[in-house]
């Protein structure tokens, strides 16, 4: 098997992967993705696509994370997984996507209007 390159993004995070066939490690900017993502939370979406597929120990993944948040990263290298999947065995599509992970959440933070404290808040009204 070649080397299977692809990327996910969430909000401003963007995960470019690299996966290979191997015995199940995934690397993260050079460190283990559990040393990476500290909580279960975070390593279980990061894990959730290989599990659905039944592949969790039949590859090894070396990740570049950058920008955004340590959630938002996790979620985006959730989708880059997803994508590499569905490119290795098109027969794991609809069981990605019945569960919503083939998806990219499109949600972004909005941006500072001027004359402004944030996008849609306004300074405090003082009739006098």
């Amino acid at each position: 098997m070649a080397v299977i390159n692809t990327s996910g993004r969430r909000k401003t995070a963007v995960a470019r992967i690299y996966m290979t066939a191997g015995n199940g490690t995934i690397t993260v900017n050079g460190r283990d993705y559990k040393e990476y993502f500290p909580t279960g939370t975070l390593q279980y979406i990061v894990v959730q696509s290989l599990n659905i597929a039944n592949v969790a120990d039949k590859y090894d993944i070396k990740v570049n994370l950058n920008g955004g948040g340590i959630a938002g990263q996790a979620e985006a290298l959730r989708l880059a997984i997803s994508k590499a999947l569905c490119e290795i065995d098109i027969e794991n599509r609809p069981l990605l996507k019945v569960q919503g992970l083939l998806r990219r959440d499109p949600r972004m933070v909005e941006r500072k209007k001027p004359g402004r404290p944030k996008a849609r808040k306004r300074f405090q009204f003082s009739k006098r």
